[in-house]
């Protein structure tokens, strides 16, 4: 097995958050382009919904189907199977010449976006020792901020050109081609090798990311015994007793990490920098400003994982956000009475600070603890349950968003959200079991031991 330099596996190995990140936040540019194409359609604002939703219906199909998967075929082979669905699916985008096709492409996008977000933080939480998992989890979040950023800056530059969102939607297909050459030169997951009596290449994988002869040795014999106690795992694994207490977890990380309202904070930013006095291109340069904030925000994060619990992260970030859409609800409706003129900077500072809160905290947290919570068994499975929830929560978001507006009115809506994070501080307080510093493996005993002495 030829040895590569864990930035190596780490980096290919994250590379789908990119990926993730720039077909997630490219839409939204690209709409403003698209709406002016002559295709007979009854209605565009029905399209246009249509449009955006479908990447996170494919979602839902992706992390439903393609992560269970992974524990029969195994990490590396399904994220090479997830680097084709993404050029596939942004060629498609890229050529389309009707709704329906772009449609149809942008499921197919969404089952590659899907499918990454239940792959890859498995994939790294299995290949990274205890002590910088978190940090190394971390990197997926990196990518999907770095992609988003990429999908910004990419909407600027190529507004005046002719073809314009053709190119914006087609240029995925470069990650894409680039995932799928690194992918093959990555590695197996240890713990997948292990399980399918591959010691030796555990063994090996081992050794590229750690030194130390005898912690590999304990490590595998780690490995080997839960293993054997276990075999592979299916639903009624995943809904008995003994996942109970991850799953709980999962599923309230997930839905809460929506229903703080992140995608439609991000979605509404252009239209409050538009109401502070901002022009339509002045708006989309000040998003690139708030996606290299949110890069730079993730990378400290990802600097503080593995010093900081993760349960007081979660806490930390929940205040923040909730009193930053408090501060920003305010804001909005000071803004609405002409005679106070900085509601609207409060709005904008505060609607800033809340993302930089999301970016530090909840957004890579909730994927670090779904990635190395789950017993091995049926860790696959239980990820890409975990992101099927977070992916269905997205949708049901986004579905809500302009229903809510209208009836709540643009600043008094955040406050539901805010409401929605103070909400968020009690359930992990109560049902968030803390990981930080421990082997897989140790997560695991620990969560036996809890069902063993719970009766």
């Amino acid at each position: 097995m030829r040895k590569l330099s864990p930035t190596f596996i780490y980096f290919f190995g994250a590379l789908g958050g990119l990926l993730f990140g720039y077909d997630t936040g490219v839409i939204s540019g690209a709409l403003l382009f698209i709406e002016k194409e002559s295709w007979q359609v009854s209605s565009w604002a029905w399209m246009e919904g249509w449009i955006t939703a479908a990447v996170l219906i494919g979602a839902v199909i992706g992390a439903v189907v393609i992560g269970p998967m992974s524990d029969h075929f195994g990490r590396k082979r399904l994220l090479l199977l997830s680097a084709v669905i993404f050029f596939i699916g942004a060629l498609g985008s890229g050529l389309s010449n009707s709704a329906e096709f772009l449609i149809i492409s942008r499921i197919i996008l969404g089952m590659a976006v899907g499918s990454a977000s239940a792959l890859v933080p498995t994939y790294l939480s299995e290949l990274s020792p205890a002590k910088i998992r978190g940090g190394v989890s971390t990197m997926f979040q990196l990518m999907i901020m770095a992609g988003i950023l990429l999908a910004y800056i990419s909407n600027y530059l190529l507004k005046g050109v002719s073809g314009n969102w053709h190119w914006m939607l087609g240029l995925a297909t470069v990650p894409a081609a680039l995932l799928f050459i690194g992918g093959l030169f990555l590695p197996e997951s240890p713990r997948f090798l292990v399980r399918h009596d591959n010691e030796q290449g555990a063994r090996e994988v081992l050794a590229m990311i750690n030194d130390d002869s005898d912690s590999i040795e304990a490590e595998i014999s780690d490995i080997q015994l839960m293993a054997k106690e276990e075999k592979q795992g299916g639903l009624q694994e995943l809904f008995g007793k003994m996942s109970r207490p991850v799953l709980i977890m999962a599923i309230g990380l997930a839905v809460f990490q929506q229903v703080m309202g992140c995608n439609t904070v991000l979605y509404f930013a252009p239209s409050i920098f538009v109401a502070v006095g901002f022009g339509a291109s002045a708006a989309l340069l000040a998003h690139i400003g708030i996606g290299i904030f949110n890069v730079i925000v993730t990378y400290i994060a990802m600097k503080v994982m593995d010093k900081v619990n993760r349960r007081w992260m979660l806490n930390f970030g929940a205040w923040g956000m909730g009193i930053s859409l408090v501060l920003m609800s305010v804001g909005m409706i000071l803004a609405e009475n002409a005679h106070i003129g900085f509601g609207k900077y409060l709005a904008v500072i505060a609607l800033t600070v809340y993302i930089a809160f999301f970016s530090a905290t909840w957004g890579p947290v909730m994927w670090v603890m779904i990635g190395e919570s789950f017993p091995l068994k049926i860790r696959g499975l239980g990820n890409s349950f975990g992101a099927a929830v977070n992916w269905a929560a997205n949708w049901v978001v986004s579905l809500t968003f302009l229903p809510l507006l209208s009836f709540f009115g643009t600043g008094k809506i955040f406050l539901l959200y805010a409401a929605c994070c103070f909400l968020s501080i009690w359930f992990t307080s109560k049902k968030v079991i803390e990981t930080r510093g421990k082997t897989l493996e140790q997560i695991e005993a620990e969560l036996v031991h809890r069902v063993n002495h719970s009766h």
